[in-house]
């Protein structure tokens, strides 16, 4: 769930500081974070560095310019550091990312959730320096562990910016530097994860493969509506689209569901009811706690795997449900995470409550960002190796 953080304070009406374009970007980032691109207008930009829409539109073009330029401008430091850092100094290297990661807390859930508003130039050009941020990690990974299989330098990368940027996705609140350790530490541990064998580069996509269609038109028009909004976004998504999907009219479409809003509280519902489903078979079944987790762990692995694309909802579309439902979704979503942090505290009594919140976090969100990259999805091995990532964070016995 996304963290709601205090509103950036405004300067005072009727000045002109030199740096007002870092005043409106740094309001912006904070505003893009806390509420989400849908839910802005510049007339709430303009007012949160106290100026008019007019002034604001000097310095950008429109919400999308200056949505454009928060991500770049975010995504500057990590460049900077990632091209400067000395690895020979392993520790100051892994404490420089954490403290990084801490500077810059907003990002992982800005370009996860809010890159898609962007033009597709914009977000071509932005996944191009992504991809040019991982692979510069990937390089210091292949340092650090020489003779590694290229992929599986960049599968540790990748799980490595996904425990660094998990902060994004919570509200735990730690005292520096002691947070910029942790999260070295969990840097750390991914690096040094033993990934089984047979993690290389996946194979090619199997040739002619066609997906199963439901019997029920029900079911049917849930999957497309899911894969559509994951793909596209719910607002970009038309209720004519749904049905054209699946051979029927508009009109037909709410003979099943009453409304657009109806399909996306369903699938949102359904996640969350299989999750927390998940948790009471282990209680059920689980020796103790560490095969509780364990169990856990790999069922979510399962589940992101089968269900990426209602993954991609939880992330990106919450907040177009209804008070109530938005809600629950986000209670649900802290209810089951409290299990996770439950059972680690149990296998590791002395831990501290926030400190389990934050490695619990780190484990799903490495989860979540494989399970959305299509090329790393694809690789077979890929459970396996997110499995021994996972028993690394958080301490499990092998």
């Amino acid at each position: 769930m996304a963290p709601q953080p205090a509103a950036p304070a405004s300067p005072a009406r009727g000045t002109r500081p030199r740096n007002r374009r870092a005043l409106i970007l740094a309001a912006a980032t904070e505003l893009f974070y806390r509420r989400g691109y849908d839910q802005l207008t510049m007339g709430d930009l303009a007012e949160a560095v106290g100026i008019g829409p007019s002034a604001l539109y000097r310095h950008f073009t429109g919400k999308q310019h200056l949505l454009r330029e928060v991500l770049t401008d975010g995504l500057a430091p990590a460049r900077r550091v990632l091209t400067e850092l000395d690895v020979a100094d392993r520790a100051a290297a892994l404490r420089r990312l954490g403290a990084l990661a801490v500077d810059h807390r907003p990002l992982g859930l800005l370009w996860q959730r809010e890159a898609r508003h962007l033009t597709n130039e914009d977000r071509a050009a932005f996944r191009g320096d992504l991809h040019q941020i991982g692979a510069l990690l990937t390089g210091h990974v292949r340092t650090l562990r020489p003779g590694i299989d290229p992929a599986a330098a960049e599968l540790l990368a990748w799980s490595m910016i996904g425990v660094l940027t998990s902060i994004s996705f919570h509200r735990v609140e730690l005292p520096r530097p002691g947070y910029d350790d942790l999260l070295a530490e969990l840097a750390g541990a991914v690096l040094d994860t033993p990934l089984p064998d047979g993690f290389t580069a996946a194979p090619p996509p199997r040739p002619g493969f066609v997906a199963l269609v439901p019997a029920s038109r029900r079911e049917a028009l849930l999957n497309e509506a899911v894969r559509m909004f994951a793909a596209h976004g719910y607002t970009e998504v038309g209720i004519e689209e749904i049905a054209a999907a699946v051979g029927i009219s508009g009109p037909s479409v709410y003979h099943h569901f009453p409304s657009k809003l109806d399909l996306l509280v369903t699938a949102l519902r359904r996640g969350a009811a299989a999750l927390l489903t998940d948790v009471s078979a282990v209680y059920r079944t689980a020796t103790g706690a560490g095969d509780g987790l364990g169990r856990l762990v790999r069922s979510y692995l399962g589940f992101t795997q089968a269900h990426h694309e209602l993954v991609d909802l939880l992330i990106t579309e919450v907040d177009h449900l209804p008070d109530d439902e938005r809600r629950h979704s986000r209670q649900t979503q802290r209810d089951y995470l409290d299990e996770w942090v439950h059972l680690l505290r149990a296998v590791h009594p002395g831990l501290d409550p926030a400190a389990a919140r934050v490695r619990v976090q780190a484990v799903l969100t490495v989860a979540n960002d494989a399970a959305r990259t299509p090329r790393v999805r694809a690789n077979p091995a890929l459970p396996a190796a997110l499995e021994a990532i996972a028993t690394q964070l958080l301490h499990l016995p092998d």
